[in-house]
Parts: structure tokens; C-alpha cells; sequence
């Protein structure tokens, strides 16, 4: 239920933060760029470091979270209301869960969901020999695991402790650094919250530059099989200013016209997109794979979350699993700032709970159909997958599994055109993030300038345009993983503050 509309406040530019963020994302950026070739096998390096010098912290951290907000959700906090007792969410579930997937999720979900199985079946897991059976079932069975639960936990901690130094600490800024002010105090408001903000959104950037360099060839390579065009930095470029477009349109119109219409768009689309491939496809091997790989990992969830296999070293899990934890996590301050924002007039649990549902169901029902789809291919001989993503790359695999299903021309089509709005709303929300994360706010409900979030995204198309032409994108996206640690202390910072509020608020009572 929407309240009445009211005239859009707008907070104040903070310096502090936006000219030193601007100045380290345009050096930073440079330095990666210019001297890619020498700093690419130390960004590698450092990851591999991270990877498995780290497992078991960040699957304990993980696993701990995942606790901490069952606790919060169904223990005595949580019918705390962010915002004043008796206030009515602003967006209902729908507009809610749709911008948080879609903010979450972007061209991401796309990609992996038909890639990502493949890759589990050529190398499983549990010393299981590749490409059998056997890996066959661990298939999906890890993609609903790495894009379930334990993934969007690690996304709805900061989002709840943002969303309480918001509405329920009189926090009026939307920033990282003011969720830490539990434990910080006024350091917070000084150079440590300063620099916290800062290296905010430098994850952001570079968690963009990650959507971007698997979004961008995608989308190239569907609109090079509808036009019969080569694929070319040309064409790259062309990708990213329509997007652009859409979602400085998108952004200019605020965050309830703007964000929540592009969002509701954006899962129907998804939606009818899968349902056409369910009802098409091999509907009843899909569901019966779904439920096969569902069981698994219900049974193995404790033996997912905690393996990190010392003994073989197989690499397995440091590659994927704890990959994608500390992935998450480098990203996770974006969509908490921002489902933060949204989430005025719920209760921690109906957060907690809505987070996890929409995010787990919208993940596991691209992987059950659209990875399911890839695996009836390959396992029955229809279609090559393994092969194709050998020879003619991941993209372009994609492309070739979606047409094989009927009306293959006009699925990529399709495809194609939710593509550009998926990876368009992601951006829409990241400018809005990076617009709020350089301001000050002085009153609830209050948006950045529009002129602020707009010079926010022509600095996202600009760099992704520049890295693209000198080829330094990928080297961006590996030094978001590498600032692993200092993502970890604020993660720390974060459980420690929220659990100081909770304490000082209500003490060991809870809420009434």
C-alpha cells in the first residue's frame, strides 16, 4: 500500500566526500588501466590469496549472518517498525521485492543461470568425475546454493542496520559510515566516515564493472544474431549509451516513478521470459530436476556452506563458493543503502523475510528453468553446450542455447530487450545510491538532487566507455574482490553497531 505522493525532498551535496570519491575513482581507475598488464597477475594473485587464506572466515561469516537474521526476524526485535509505530510501508511487496531483485540480481542472474551449471558439471565438486551423472546432479544443485539464501543474507544484514540508523536513530544521511555509528560514534561524522563512505563506492563502481563486462558481450552477441552484425567495440559502445539513456531517464523521474515502474517492467518481463521456456521447453524434466537439485541441497546445506576441502584441494569451493561470498559482500553496501531507502514503515522481519524470499525464488527460478534448459540440451545431445562454451565462447553459448527453444529468433529478442532494462534498473539504483551515499540528508524521505544522481551515471558511462576501449575492465572488476578485508571490518562494524542500537533501545525486552 502506497501512502499519498508528497513533494520530493532533496538532500544537499556533501564535499567531503563527493570531490575525494571522485578524485580516487578517476585515479584509481587510471593506475588500473594504464598499468594493467603488471597489476593483472598481481590482482589474480592477491584473489587466490583472499580465496583461500579466507575460506573458512567468510563462510563462517556467512553462516553466522544467516543465524543472526533468523534471530532478528523471529526473535524479540522483530516487530521493530523502521520509522514511527504504526507507519504503513511506502511500496507494496510487489514494487518492493522487484526493485530489490533487480537491484541484486541485474544482468547477473541472466548470464549465470544458463553458464554456471556447465561449468559445475565439467568440474563437480566432491571429487565426482566430470561430465557424468553424478555431476549432473551437483549441477544445479550449487547454483540454487550460491544464488539461495546464504547469498542474499549476506545482502540484508547492512540493509536492516541502514534501514534502523535511518528511520529508527535519526541518521538522516544514507551512508555506510552512519550505520557504523553505533560502535564509531562521532567518528562516524569525521575523516573514518569519511573514508568508509568513500571506499563504498569504490566497490560500487567496480561491482558495476562486473555487470558490465557480463552484460555487455551478451547483449552484443543477441543483437549481433538478430542483425547479423560482428561483434565490435562500436557496437559495445552503442550498448552502453542506450543504456545509459534508459536509466538516466529512469533516474530523473525519482525513485518512485523512476526505479519502482522500471522494476515492476523488469520482473514481469523476467517472468514471462521463463514461464515461455518452462511451457516450451521440457517442462517436466525441469521440474523434476528443480526438485531432484532442490533436495540436495537441502540435505547438504550445512556441508555446502562449510566446505572448503584442506585435504584434496581441489580449489572447488575457494573458486566458486567463497568467490562468491566475498563477490556479495563487496557489493552488498550498494543494495543495502538502497533497499534501505525503500524499506520505511516495515518491520525487521517483514524485511528480513521479504529479502530472503524474493531474492532466493527470483535466483533459483532462472536457474531451475533457464540452467535446467541448458542441462536437458547437453545430457539428451540436442545441443552441445559444453562445446559451444569452448568454442565459441559463454556469450555467444547463451545466445545459441536460446535458440533451439521454439520461436528462437524472437526469444533473443526478447532476451535481448530485458537485458537492457535489467542491467538499466541496476544502474538506475547505483546512481541513486552513489548520488545519496555524496550527500547530506537533513529529513526522512529525502532523494539526492536530480543533477547529482545524473552526474553520478554519466561518470558510470564514461569509465565503462573508456575501460572498454582500452581494454581495462577486467582488471576493475578483480580489484572490487581484492578490498575483501576492509569489506569484512565493516561487515564487523555493522553487527557490532546494530547489536549496540538493539541494546541501548530495548534492552534484552526486545520490542513490545
Amino acid at each position: 500500500m502506497k501512502e499519498n505522493p508528497t513533494p520530493t525532498k532533496r538532500s544537499r551535496l556533501d564535499p567531503y566526500v563527493f570531490w575525494p570519491a571522485m578524485a580516487v575513482l578517476l585515479v584509481i581507475t587510471a593506475v588500473l588501466a594504464g598499468f594493467q598488464q603488471t597489476l593483472a597477475p598481481l590482482m589474480t594473485e592477491a584473489l587466490n590469496l583472499i580465496n583461500h587464506r579466507l575460506d573458512w572466515v567468510f563462510e563462517f561469516l556467512t553462516f553466522g549472518i544467516f543465524v543472526m537474521l533468523l534471530w532478528f526476524a523471529f526473535g524479540r526485535y522483530g516487530s521493530i517498525r523502521f520509522g514511527s509505530e504504526g507507519e504503513k510501508p511506502v511500496f507494496g511487496n510487489f514494487s518492493y521485492g522487484a526493485m530489490l531483485f533487480c537491484a541484486g540480481m541485474g544482468t547477473s542472474i541472466m548470464f549465470w543461470s544458463i553458464i554456471e551449471p556447465m561449468y559445475y558439471y565439467q568440474g563437480p565438486p566432491f571429487q565426482v568425475a566430470g561430465e557424468t551423472a553424478a555431476a549432473a546432479e551437483w549441477a544445479l544443485t550449487y547454483g540454487l546454493f550460491h544464488w539461495g539464501v546464504s547469498a542474499w543474507c549476506i545482502y540484508t544484514l547492512p540493509t536492516v542496520v541502514i534501514a534502523y540508523s535511518l528511520y529508527n536513530k535519526g541518521n538522516k544521511s544514507l551512508k555506510i559510515s552512519q550505520a557504523c555509528k553505533g560502535v564509531l560514534g562521532a567518528r562516524a561524522d569525521g575523516w573514518l566516515g569519511r573514508v568508509i563512505d568513500i571506499f563504498v563506492i569504490w566497490s560500487l563502481v567496480g561491482g558495476l564493472g562486473t555487470s558490465l563486462g557480463l552484460g555487455v558481450p551478451m547483449i552484443s552477441a543477441g543483437i549481433g544474431d538478430i542483425f547479423g552484425i560482428e561483434q565490435s567495440t562500436q557496437l559495445s559502445i552503442a550498448i552502453i549509451l542506450i543504456w545509459s539513456a534508459i536509466y538516466l531517464t529512469s533516474a530523473t523521474l525519482g525513485l518512485e516513478k523512476g526505479i519502482s515502474n522500471l522494476s515492476n517492467l523488469n520482473v514481469y518481463l523476467a517472468v514471462t521470459l521463463a514461464l515461455f521456456v518452462l511451457l516450451v521447453g521440457p517442462t517436466s524434466f525441469l521440474f523434476s530436476y528443480f526438485t531432484d537439485s532442490f533436495g540436495r541441497m537441502a540435505q547438504n546445506f550445512m556441508r555446502m556452506s562449510f566446505y572448503t576441502d584442506p585435504i584434496h584441494g581441489s580449489g572447488f569451493p575457494q573458486s566458486w563458493t567463497v568467490f562468491y561470498w566475498v563477490w556479495f559482500a563487496c557489493t552488498a553496501p550498494f543494495l543495502g543503502l538502497f533497499v534501505a531507502r525503500i524499506s520505511k514503515g516495515r518491520t525487521i522481519k517483514s524485511t528480513v523475510i521479504n529479502m530472503l524470499a524474493w531474492g532466493t525464488l527470483g535466483g533459483w527460478l532462472y536457474f531451475a528453468v533457464m540452467g535446467g534448459y541448458a542441462m536437458h540440451l547437453e545430457l539428451n545431445g540436442l545441443f552441445d553446450v559444453v562445446g559451444s562454451m569452448a568454442e565459441n565462447g559463454n556469450a555467444q553459448t547463451i545466445i545459441n542455447v536460446l535458440n533451439t527453444l521454439p520461436l528462437g529468433k524472437v526469444v533473443v529478442v526478447f532476451f535481448v530487450l530485458l537485458g537492457f532494462i535489467f542491467l538499466a534498473t541496476s544502474l538506475d539504483s547505483a546512481s541513486f545510491v552513489l548520488a545519496s551515499t555524496a550527500s547530506v540528508g537533513e529529513e526522512d524521505g529525502e532523494e539526492p538532487a536530480t543533477w547529482h544522481t545524473i552526474i553520478w551515471g554519466v561518470v558510470m558511462a564514461v569509465l565503462a566507455i573508456s575501460l572498454l576501449l582500452i581494454g581495462g575492465l577486467k582488471v576493475v572488476q578483480s580489484s572490487t574482490v581484492i578490498v575483501a578485508v576492509p569489506v569484512l571490518l565493516i561487515y564487523l562494524l555493522l553487527i557490532v553497531s546494530i547489536l549496540c542500537w538493539l541494546r541501548q533501545d530495548y534492552g534484552h525486552k526486545g520490542a513490545k
